[in-house]
């Protein structure tokens, strides 16, 4: 039986590394992450300045660049980096579990 609280979100093949890929988990619009050496990532998928969704966005570095209007964010800590992001964005813990991406639901 999975931890309580844990939900399979994707295979980690369904997310390439340098990529980012998009899930729904009940009524909440998450991005995945893969960064170099193998590490996931997860946060919510809308930017926190105006309505887009971070998963059409650009990785780089650990950071994701808003696709509207250019926000960046730490994919590890959610941080508002620039404007015209001003609020951070909330991230989960994900992990790996065999061949799966499991995402820790918020209570």
């Amino acid at each position: 039986m999975p931890d309580a609280g844990w939900v399979r979100v994707a295979g980690v093949a369904d997310v390439g590394e340098g990529q980012v890929h998009a899930v729904r988990v009940g009524d909440r619009e998450i991005a995945l992450y893969h960064l170099p050496g193998g590490e996931f990532r997860a946060t919510e998928n809308v930017c926190t300045h105006e309505y887009a969704l971070l998963s059409d966005g650009w990785l780089e570095d650990g950071c994701i660049e808003c696709p509207l209007h250019a926000a960046r964010f730490d994919v590890r800590t959610g941080k508002a980096l620039c404007a015209p992001a001003e609020t951070d964005i909330k991230v989960f813990e994900v992990k790996v579990e065999n061949a799966d991406l499991m995402l820790k639901v918020p209570a």
